[in-house]
């Protein structure tokens, strides 16, 4: 059997990553290995790695490396231990692939000792773009660790054969959160209230800002006119899922929370909602806004509108259901106002999806299936003519 180690470090990758957990735990043909590193091991964060075990997953390492600093300084830091961690854990599970996915910090330090233990890795997600964050430079140096690529469309799987892949390698599959949309099955919107403990109002917003890491301007200033714009709506609840262990990312979550404590008639914050609940939550709001990539990839799928605040997620393929805005409080409103109308609501109803194609897991373990491991560490720049 073929020996398949999923690294996971936060509870959206985890979320995307499931249901290819699953069906290789599923498959006679391979071994599942899971090393679970980042928030997954923070209380801060939700301690996710319960949510893993709940579902039925054998959890075959934990990698302690996130540190209680946000700064550069710590993140930096972090990214070492982890290191350490992987290389510890690679060293004693030896598997034959290792599969990631995305652009964050955790991802780069496994992919770092994966390619000094000569472990060929599958990248997911490669080939995007988001000029706002340093996520960017790490994605596309995670793509040249790689050996095999699965991308989310065509542009992006063009942009991996432009950073010298060779097309062989490279297949477009679809965004993986797609197959969570198809496969779950959803709780109504009576069940998701007693599930989370919200009262829905007349109109309901999904909310989730990240730290904007390459921008130049403070996030408190960001996520106060965030707010002043929301306190202009009438009869909203707001569902506040926090962001991620970024640099800034703390001072978000303490915004947030004393928002949420001031606001409690109308709005909640959650550590993770998790996958089921998540889903949940977008097929019943009015839509969704922050500058998170769920509003990207996931949200169109449901017919409903995102607001994406800001340039964390630029360069990425968006559907006609994406409003874009500046992080100000007049840009906001105006972003808001668009939402709401009857107009823009009118023209989701006939929204279709960039990012799916459905089955993106059947294909990627299709591939794997078909492909000789023990060749893919030695890799040819491909050169564009």
């Amino acid at each position: 059997m073929k020996k398949i180690c999923i690294v996971t470090g936060s509870r959206a990758e985890y979320g995307l990553l499931y249901w290819l957990i699953k069906d290789l735990n599923n498959s006679p043909e391979f071994e599942m290995q899971l090393v679970v590193t980042g928030m997954h091991l923070s209380p801060e964060f939700g301690s996710t790695y319960s949510e893993i075990e709940k579902d039925g997953f054998k959890i075959d390492k934990k990698v302690e490396m996130l540190l209680s600093s946000d700064s550069s300084n710590g993140v930096v830091k972090s990214m070492g231990l982890g290191m350490i961690g992987m290389a510890d854990a690679l060293g004693e599970l030896k598997p034959d692939l290792m599969v990631v996915l995305g652009d964050r910090f955790e991802i780069l330090s496994a992919c770092s000792a994966a390619l000094i233990y000569k472990i060929p890795i599958a990248h997911l997600h490669g080939g995007e773009v988001t000029t706002g964050a340093f996520d960017e430079s790490i994605r596309h140096a995670i793509t040249k660790m790689s050996h095999l690529h699965f991308t989310a469309a065509e542009e992006y799987q063009n942009r991996v054969i432009q950073l010298g892949e060779e097309p062989k390698r490279v297949f477009n599959v679809g965004a993986m959160g797609m197959d969570n949309i198809r496969r779950l099955k959803l709780l109504d919107k009576n069940e998701l209230s007693d599930a989370i403990g919200f009262n829905f109002h007349k109109k309901n917003l999904l909310i989730t800002f990240h730290p904007v890491t390459l921008d130049n301007e403070p996030a408190e200033i960001q996520v106060k006119a965030l707010f002043k714009a929301l306190d202009e709506l009438d009869d909203t609840g707001l569902i506040f899922t926090m962001p991620n262990a970024d640099t800034e990312g703390r001072k978000i979550m303490a915004l947030i929370k004393e928002y949420c404590s001031l606001n409690s008639n109308k709005a909640k914050v959650f550590s993770s909602l998790g996958q089921l609940r998540y889903l949940s939550t977008l097929a019943v709001v009015d839509g969704v806004i922050g500058n998170s990539s769920s509003g990207i990839l996931e949200a169109p799928s449901f017919k409903i509108g995102t607001i994406n605040i800001g340039d964390r997620q630029k360069g990425r393929i968006m559907a006609e259901s994406v409003i874009q805005c500046n992080a100000n409080q007049i840009s906001i409103t105006k972003a808001l106002d668009c939402l709401f109308s009857k107009k823009f609501q009118t023209c989701l109803k006939d929204l279709k999806n960039p990012f799916d194609r459905g089955g993106a897991s059947e294909k990627i373990i299709k591939t794997l299936k078909e492909t000789n491991f023990e060749t893919l560490l030695q890799k040819s720049f491909y050169n564009l003519n």
